[in-house]
């Protein structure tokens, strides 16, 4: 990863941890708690790709691993955020543009749920059952529900911003010129003209009408004659 990037990544990591240990995990709401740190994991795996996005999911989640009061074996949710950081990385927009909100906000219930079972199921291979304690079915829904409600105040900054540690808008070398010409195709369907696709296009498109309407008057002072 560039430097850029993983400053960048260190510092969305460590204020979400100090958020969510600090502030949410104090709320004491009904079921799971919202995963800030989560939510920052998917939002940098969908700008920097599914090796960034699982590099940067081992990271945060080691990290969550041996901050207190974390109470599970080091390295339980590093395993969690790594595969759900790859699989996220995998649903990043080709064009590097998000088209509608359906796709990151499913990938957010996905990755809500994906992360509570594999954590339930990671438990249970070393001897915690407290989800079952809990109850599992409840866990996922208001996980889902509490991830999908804090996700559109995370995920799109979180997006902007790594896009923009990277001086690109696009965070893809030529994604802008692949935008513009997709664009443009859409702008000119239908009329035959490629607007933006040529240097000096409104410029040819007037030149053309001046020689069409030459050769108009030429014809009509032949006629005359």
């Amino acid at each position: 990863m560039r430097v850029n990037r993983i400053l960048l990544s260190t510092a969305l990591v460590v204020v979400a941890l100090v958020v969510q240990v600090s502030v949410l995990a104090r709320l004491h709401l009904p079921g799971a708690v919202p995963d800030l740190l989560l939510l920052t994991v998917l939002g940098l795996a969908m700008v920097y790709g599914h090796v960034g996005g699982a590099l940067v999911g081992f990271a945060a989640g080691l990290l969550a691993d041996l901050a207190p009061p974390a109470d599970h074996a080091a390295g339980r949710y590093a395993l969690v955020l790594c595969v759900i950081g790859y699989f996220a990385g995998l649903a990043r927009p080709e064009s590097g543009r998000l088209k509608s909100a359906t796709g990151p906000m499913a990938v957010v219930v996905g990755a809500a749920v994906a992360s509570t079972l594999l954590y339930a199921g990671v438990g249970a291979l070393v001897g915690d059952t407290a989800a079952r304690h809990v109850g599992l079915p409840g866990l996922l829904f208001s996980a889902a529900l509490y991830d999908l409600l804090l996700a559109p105040f995370v995920v799109p900054g979180i997006m902007w911003l790594a896009r923009r540690s990277d001086n690109d808008p696009l965070a893809e070398t030529g994604s802008a010129a692949k935008a513009g010409d997709i664009s443009s195709g859409w702008l000119s369907s239908g009329t035959g003209l490629r607007i933006g696709g040529q240097r000096g296009g409104f410029g040819a498109l007037k030149a053309k009408a001046r020689t069409r309407s030459t050769r108009v008057g030429r014809i009509k002072g032949v006629k005359r004659l």
